[in-house]
């Protein structure tokens, strides 16, 4: 079994984050720390002034709510919601918390995901510990 498992959690549509979920119960037990986390991507400073004000605090909070109620209803698990380019912070967080083991969720490649990469393809071709795909 594993002992820290980071579970990346994004709201994009086509996700099937309860997948994940439920792969990281199976693969744990007593003694497994679970981490579900999200990354909020930068804002560009040019976007960020059409935004309304507090409205990425705001989400950050709705978020950080959202996960924190999942992480209620799995055991040793908790939420986390950090800022920064997905796939690096992923492997940095990972790499800060000794996680062996991520469970990411991808979508179906499509024509610009082989020319300039994706979040699984990065995490997976970076990572130290293992990582486990799910589609």
């Amino acid at each position: 079994m594993f002992k820290k498992i980071l579970v990346p959690i994004s709201f994009d549509q086509g996700r099937d984050t309860n997948q994940s979920i439920e792969i990281a119960k199976h693969l744990s037990d007593d003694h497994t720390k679970i981490t579900i986390l999200h990354v909020m991507e930068q804002v560009p400073g040019y976007a960020a002034t059409y935004m309304p004000e507090g409205y990425i605090e705001d989400s950050r909070v709705g978020i950080k709510t959202e996960l924190s109620a999942l992480a209620a209803t799995i055991p040793n698990c908790s939420a986390e919601v950090v800022s920064g380019h997905s796939g690096a912070t992923i492997l940095d967080f990972a790499h800060a918390a000794g996680s062996d083991l991520i469970i990411l969720a991808s979508h179906r490649p499509v024509m610009s995901d082989y020319l300039l990469g994706s979040t699984a393809h990065h995490v997976i071709r970076h990572a130290k510990c293992s990582v486990h795909v799910v589609r």
